[in-house]
C-alpha cells in the first residue's frame, strides 16, 4: 500500500500567494507526519497569518476540498461566511496567548464545506514553536452525528416527561374521584361512627393525592418540597375541621429555603402528619376546650425533624396508647418504619410527637 503524500510546510510556502521566507518544517519527523495524516480528525496547520500550510486526508473528506485547494489559503475559507471576520479576531486573540485549549468554549461552532453547507464541529488548538514563529495545529471533529443522537435523547426525555406528567395528573384525578365517592357515602351514612371513619379515609386519600398534584405542578418527578407539601396538607386538614377551627389553632413552622424529599417517602410522611394532626383535633380538645396544634419542620445534622405538638388534655398512659383502637395511631409506627426514622413521644401539658428521619437514604445517594 502506498503511503499518503503530505506536502511539507516549506513546499507549501513556496507556492503560497502570500510568499515570504521559507518556513522551517515543524514536523521534522516523518513518523509524526504519518500520525497527522492518518489522524481520525481533520488536522490543519496554520501560520501566524492564518494561512493553511498543512492539511491531512480527513480534512479533504470533511470539507470537500482537494488538498491543493486548501494549502496556501486563509483558514477562514473553512468558516461560515457570516463569522469569518469574527474568526480573525479570535485567531489573533489566541496567538496573543498561545496555550493548548478548545476553541469556542461555550459557543456552537460550525464548519463550511466546499458546497457551502455548514455542519457543527469541535476544535482543539495546539501551538507549535517553529523557526519561523508559532504556528497553530487545529484538530477539527465533525459532531453532526453526536448532535443528532443528543437530539434524539432530548426528544425521548421530553416524551417521557410528558408521559409522567400525564400519569401523575391522572392518578391525582382518580384519587379525587375516590375522595368524592367517600364523601358521598359519608353523607348517606346514618351511623356517626361510620361517617367519621369515612371522613378519616377521605383525609388519607387527600394526602396521597396532594403529592401527585405537586409533582404535576412542579414538573419534578423525583422529589417534592416537603415544606410546601406539609403547608398545603395542613390547610386541607384545617378545612376538614371547620367546626373546630375557631377554638383550635393550627400552624406550621418550616424553613423558607425548602426541604427536598423523594416521592417514596413523601407519601408516608404526609400520611403520618395527617394521622397525628387529625388525632389531635379529635381527642386533644374535648368539649369546648380551646388550644393550638403546632407543626414544626426543620433539618438537623443531615436529618429531617418533624414535630406535631398540642396543648390539649395529653395522652393516655403508654399501655393504653399501645392498645389504642384508633387506626390512625396503629398506622403511625408503619409510616415511621417506611421513613427509616424514629419517633419520640413526650407527655405532659398536652402531647408532642417528634419524628426524626434521614434527609437522604444511603442507597439513593449511590444511584
Amino acid at each position: 500500500m502506498n503511503e499518503p503524500s503530505v506536502e511539507s510546510p516549506t513546499a507549501a510556502k513556496a507556492s503560497c500567494p502570500f510568499a515570504g521566507p521559507p518556513v522551517a518544517p515543524p514536523l521534522g519527523e516523518d513518523s509524526f507526519r504519518r500520525v497527522v495524516e492518518w489522524a481520525p480528525s481533520a488536522m490543519v496547520l496554520i501560520d501566524r497569518r492564518g494561512v493553511m500550510v498543512l492539511v491531512n486526508a480527513q480534512t479533504e473528506r470533511m470539507f470537500g476540498y482537494a488538498r491543493s485547494a486548501l494549502i496556501g489559503q486563509p483558514v477562514e475559507m473553512l468558516v461560515p461566511q457570516p463569522v469569518r471576520a469574527q474568526h480573525r479576531a479570535y485567531r489573533a486573540d489566541f496567538l496573543g496567548d498561545p496555550q493548548p485549549r478548545p476553541m469556542g468554549a461555550g459557543r456552537d461552532l460550525f464548519g463550511c464545506r466546499a458546497d457551502g453547507s455548514e455542519f457543527p464541529v469541535e476544535i482543539g488548538l495546539n501551538p507549535i514553536d517553529t523557526e519561523d514563529g508559532v504556528m497553530v495545529l487545529a484538530s477539527v471533529v465533525d459532531i453532526t452525528e453526536r448532535r443528532r443522537s443528543q437530539q434524539r435523547l432530548e426528544d425521548a426525555l421530553r416524551e417521557k416527561t410528558v408521559l409522567l406528567n400525564e400519569v401523575h395528573h391522572r392518578v391525582k384525578n382518580n384519587l379525587q374521584v375516590i375522595t368524592s365517592l367517600l364523601n358521598l357515602q359519608a353523607d348517606h351514612a346514618s351511623d356517626p361512627r361510620l361517617r367519621a371513619i369515612l371522613a378519616e379515609s377521605c383525609g388519607r386519600v387527600k394526602a396521597m393525592a396532594l403529592t401527585h398534584q405537586l409533582l404535576y405542578e412542579r414538573k419534578d418527578f423525583s422529589r417534592i418540597d416537603l415544606g410546601d407539601y406539609l403547608q398545603r396538607l395542613v390547610q386541607s386538614i384545617r378545612a376538614s375541621y371547620r367546626a373546630g377551627s375557631q377554638r383550635i389553632g393550627l400552624r406550621l413552622a418550616a424553613p423558607e429555603g425548602g426541604i427536598p424529599l423523594d416521592l417514596e417517602r413523601a407519601i408516608p410522611c404526609g400520611l403520618l402528619l395527617n394521622e397525628l394532626v387529625t388525632n389531635a383535633f379529635k381527642h386533644a380538645f374535648p368539649g369546648e376546650r380551646s388550644g393550638e396544634i403546632a407543626v414544626e419542620l426543620e433539618t438537623a445534622g443531615g436529618d429531617i425533624v418533624l414535630a406535631v405538638a398540642d396543648d390539649g388534655v395529653g395522652l393516655p398512659p403508654a399501655s393504653e396508647l399501645a392498645g389504642s383502637p384508633s387506626l390512625g395511631l396503629q398506622l403511625v409506627p408503619l409510616f415511621v418504619e417506611q421513613l427509616h426514622g424514629a419517633l419520640q413521644i413526650e407527655r405532659g401539658d398536652g402531647a408532642r410527637f417528634t419524628l426524626r428521619f434521614p434527609a437522604r437514604i444511603a442507597d439513593k445517594e449511590t444511584t
